[in-house]
């Protein structure tokens, strides 16, 4: 079955990601999707909330039960391919388009029953002017109309398939060419490096100041201000 069969759409929800869980707990099918014109309640990464505008932007949740470890890497590289070639994944998940972040990312898996949960969140036709403050900081737009809203979701549900579908190597190196921080200094709750790249886990991978390399499976990471 095609992602995003059968499908819930909703003028208005807390959120689409709380959806999801619902039906996945209830036996939903892989694919099954939730889409809003508007979220009230949405969240992102580190219990962030996440502005979906009326008509505005994708706020959409799948309910997955076929994924790997590489879901998050897999869904940021599908938003990216659907943004455009100047698009760049900032490890895990965001997406960043001149500087500024355009989708978002939120996984929630339970191994048993085994399912995920995608939610997915790309501001096609904000003005960032509008948004909360926090938010307005470092919010992009792929500037398009709300028209280009649905047929938007409709070319990122089509390269997602692709993307889960193709082997980790193929995806590896994929997000390899869009790694946003590749050569950047970058700050963790526990330190701070330079981007060196992905390895075949899909672990960040950083170079320390004293020249040795650690690698980053799960957490926080920044871009900072220091030089290179």
């Amino acid at each position: 079955m095609s992602l995003g069969e059968p499908r819930e759409h909703y003028e208005t929800v807390t959120s689409t990601n709380e959806r999801a869980r619902q039906l996945a707990e209830t036996g939903a099918p892989h694919g099954a999707l939730v889409t809003a014109g508007e979220q009230t309640a949405g969240r992102g990464r580190q219990g962030r909330s996440w502005s979906t505008p009326r008509g505005q932007a994708i706020a959409a949740s799948l309910v997955l039960r076929d994924y790997d470890d590489l879901l998050p890497l897999r869904a940021g590289l599908a938003v990216a391919d659907v943004v455009g070639p100047s698009a760049l994944v900032k490890w895990p998940n965001d997406v960043w388009l001149d500087g500024k972040k355009v989708a978002g990312i939120l996984v929630e898996a339970r191994q048993d029953p085994g399912w995920a949960v995608l939610g997915i969140g790309v501001n096609v036709a904000v003005d960032p002017a509008t948004l909360p403050p926090d938010a307005a900081e470092v919010a992009g737009t792929l500037g398009l109309s709300p028209d280009d809203v649905e047929p938007t979701l409709t070319r990122l549900l089509e390269a997602l398939e692709q993307r889960l579908g193709e082997e980790s190597p193929v995806t590896l190196a994929a997000l390899r060419e869009r790694d946003a921080l590749l050569g950047k200094p970058v700050k963790w709750q526990d330190g701070e490096g330079t981007g060196a790249g992905i390895d075949d886990d899909g672990a960040l991978r950083v170079t320390l100041d004293d020249g040795s390399t650690t690698t980053l499976s799960a957490g926080e990471v920044t871009l900072t201000q220091r030089d290179s």
